[in-house]
């Protein structure tokens, strides 16, 4: 495993760590990094290293009470097929937070982890000549 300095880091507050593990290892590419659940995991994808701290965890303790609810920002996972991955995530039982929506940089969907923090889908538009 690279060293985690090596990643971009991110934290996203969490009531159930195993749960949030569960659904980004089963449903979007993750491995599983550093166990400490119940208060703390993190898991892996690419460049990103997503922290997962429950409420045990000192990154939450840290964290004023009226700022701990998830927000308005999102991590962003590009796809080569976006409609495959709808298609594939219903299928897994997974319900979306909003529609498909396109612009002239891509197409994207969002759908929500365990602890209701936002998830974007992003499939690039074709480059053009």
């Amino acid at each position: 495993m690279t060293a985690p300095d090596q990643y971009a880091g991110v934290r996203y507050l969490v009531d159930d760590v195993q749960a949030c593990v569960d659904f980004y290892t089963t449903h979007l590419g993750f491995t599983l990094g550093r166990d400490a659940v119940p208060a703390f995991a993190d898991v892996v994808r690419g460049p990103l290293r997503l922290l997962l701290s429950g409420p045990a965890s000192s990154g939450a303790r840290a964290t004023p009470a009226d700022a701990a609810a998830p927000g308005r920002n999102r991590i962003h996972l590009v796809v080569d097929d976006l409609a495959a991955e709808i298609e594939r995530l219903r299928g897994e039982g997974l319900a979306f937070r909003s529609e498909v929506v396109a612009g002239p940089g891509g197409r994207q969907i969002l759908l929500a982890d365990p602890a209701g923090n936002l998830v974007e889908l992003f499939q690039p538009a074709a480059a053009t000549a």
